[in-house]
Formats: C-alpha cells, sequence, structure tokens
C-alpha cells in the first residue's frame, strides 16, 4: 500500500503574502516529513511588500513561483496555482502551516478508501500545541443568533448553541463535517477542479465556506481526521492588519449571504449580523474606557466601523 503512494504526485499550493520566515518554516517541514512523496509545490506570492519570495522558494527543489504584481485574494490565488496543478491530489495549505510528522500519507489513504468524492482535514493546532478551531458547521440563521448573542460562549459544550461544537469533540477517529478551514485541505485534484476551485468573488474568508458548500451540492463529504495534526500559526499575517482582518470578516460573512441565503432568510441573518457588531462594538468600547485600553477601545471602533461596508451583491445572476 505505502509503496504506491509514493508514487502518487501531490500538487501543494500555498499562497503568501509577506510572511517569508513562516513561508519558509512550511517549505522545510513538509519537504522534511514528506520525503516519499513526489511533490509539487506552488507558491502563490500575492504581491508582498517586504521582500522577495524568490529568496524563499530557491532554496527547495520543485517549487514553481508565481508572482502577483496586485493582491487579487486568498480564493483568487489558489485558482491561479489549481490552473496548473498536475497532481492526482491537491493540497491547499496556509503559508504560516508547520508539519510535525507525515500527515499526507495517512490522508491519502483515507481518501483512497473513500467511496465518495472527499476532501479531508486533520487537527489544527495554535502555536502552543492546544486544539485550535478548526470545523464548523454551515451558516444558517440559528448559528447567527447564537453567535452575536454570545450563546456560543456561554454554553460553548451545547451542540444547539454553538456551530463549533465538534471542535469539542474528543475522538481519534474522522467523521464528517461541513466546513474545514482552509489552512488545510486535502482532495483529488479533479474534484476541486470539477469545482472550478474557490468561488473568487471572495476576497479573504468565507472563501472555503462557499467551497464545502458547493462541494455537498455535487455530493461530496467532507471529513475531519482528528488522528493527525499541523500546527498552525495563524493570523500572524493579519495581526498587523486588524482593521482589514474585521472587515474583511464582516464582508465574507456578507458575501456568504448574499450567495446562498434567499428570501427572508437573508434579511433575517443580516439583520442579526449588523445587530451583533452594534453589540460588540458597545460591548468593547466600553471595557477599553473602563479598563483605559486602548486595543479593546479599537476594536469596539472596527465593529462599529464594520457597519458602514456592506458589499456590493456580485450574485445576483445566481
Amino acid at each position: 500500500m505505502v509503496a504506491s503512494i509514493k508514487e502518487i504526485k501531490v500538487s501543494c499550493i500555498i499562497v503568501n503574502y509577506n510572511c517569508f520566515e513562516l513561508l519558509d518554516i512550511c517549505l522545510k517541514t513538509l519537504i522534511k516529513y514528506h520525503p516519499g512523496l513526489d511533490l509539487e509545490i506552488i507558491v502563490v506570492d500575492n504581491a508582498s511588500t517586504l521582500g522577495d519570495p524568490k529568496l524563499i522558494t530557491d532554496k527547495y527543489e520543485n517549487v514553481i513561483l508565481i508572482k502577483n504584481e496586485s493582491n487579487k485574494g486568498f480564493a483568487y490565488a489558489n485558482n491561479q496555482a489549481l490552473n496548473i496543478a498536475s497532481g492526482e491530489y491537491t493540497l491547499i495549505l496556509n503559508n504560516d502551516i508547520e508539519f510535525t510528522g507525515n500527515v499526507l500519507i495517512p490522508l491519502i489513504e483515507f481518501l483512497e478508501k473513500c467511496e465518495s468524492k472527499c476532501f479531508v482535514a486533520p487537527k489544527l493546532l495554535n502555536s502552543d500545541g492546544s486544539r485550535q478551531e478548526s470545523v464548523v458547521e454551515f451558516p444558517s440563521v440559528g448559528n447567527a443568533i447564537t453567535e452575536n448573542f454570545f450563546l456560543y460562549k456561554l454554553f460553548a459544550k451545547m451542540k444547539l448553541f454553538n456551530k463549533y461544537f465538534q471542535n469539542y469533540i474528543d475522538v481519534k477517529k474522522p467523521f464528517e463535517v461541513d466546513v474545514v478551514k482552509g489552512a488545510f485541505l486535502l482532495s483529488k485534484t479533479e474534484d476541486l477542479k470539477n469545482l472550478k476551485g474557490f468561488d473568487s468573488r471572495f476576497f479573504f474568508y468565507s472563501e472555503e465556506t462557499d467551497l464545502c458548500f458547493r462541494f455537498k451540492q455535487e455530493g461530496g463529504n467532507v471529513w475531519f481526521y482528528p488522528g493527525q495534526s499541523v500546527i498552525h500559526h495563524g493570523g500572524v499575517a493579519t495581526n498587523s492588519m486588524p482593521w482589514f482582518t474585521y472587515k474583511n470578516q464582516s464582508i465574507g460573512k456578507i458575501k456568504y449571504y448574499q450567495k446562498h441565503f434567499p428570501g427572508l432568510n437573508f434579511v433575517a441573518v443580516i439583520i442579526v449580523h449588523f445587530t451583533g457588531l452594534f453589540l460588540r462594538g458597545i460591548i468593547f468600547s466600553s471595557i477599553g474606557i473602563i479598563s483605559f485600553n486602548k486595543n479593546i477601545l479599537m476594536k469596539g471602533y472596527y465593529f462599529f466601523k464594520q457597519m458602514f461596508y456592506y458589499p456590493k451583491n456580485e450574485f445576483k445572476a445566481i
């Protein structure tokens, strides 16, 4: 079984923006722990401003570098690489992933045994080794209510109130989920190309939710494989750009609602979404003022500011 897997070529797609040190770690550990796999690595640099990604990619063999002159988003950049991917399998991989062992072989073995079209992802760990939330239910009006009114925090281990509930399931066996975080997703290349990859109308955030939703509509299954794990140093690229993060998280959610929520469901979820932004603005601003904490105060400001950003509906023809 293992001998045949060694002959499988995996196209690893990594979108990068400025995080050269993490990109180096990602490439180094990916190659180090998978010596038996014929890897095709495609790095798409989204117009980094702090250096030249070629200085990193030239250190490794079988790395294709695509340098974009402008940042057209995570979804668009992944699709650029997917269009030229030649492997039987494709791995969508964040540049801030660090491997600590051979993760791909077990996941490929799992996909080989799947009776239907499948996505699979391992457990994600924070930099300190703690578990990171990486699986989530599809958005719904109910989930929007429990999230925006903090019920998912108050009743974290109750499935009714927490769309992240499955992250608390402590088992080693793979189980089916709705969405896996786009930091690590393995699939047959054919399945991703049949979906035409990500919807590039999503700039940053919610693109993996849309991808998993469309995949399930086409009869696919999304699996979480908790027996394998990688470290995800999440947020490093965006920590220095908090407004960019907050704004695009909100815009990504709204775009998903525009695309997938019809009629009154759309009206309801938008009302809940903006109510949640307003509540968070009040709460964080008040805490920031009382505690004289500038960072918390700015967080409240960003939530208020998000209320004035509503993306044009690009999905009307769907």
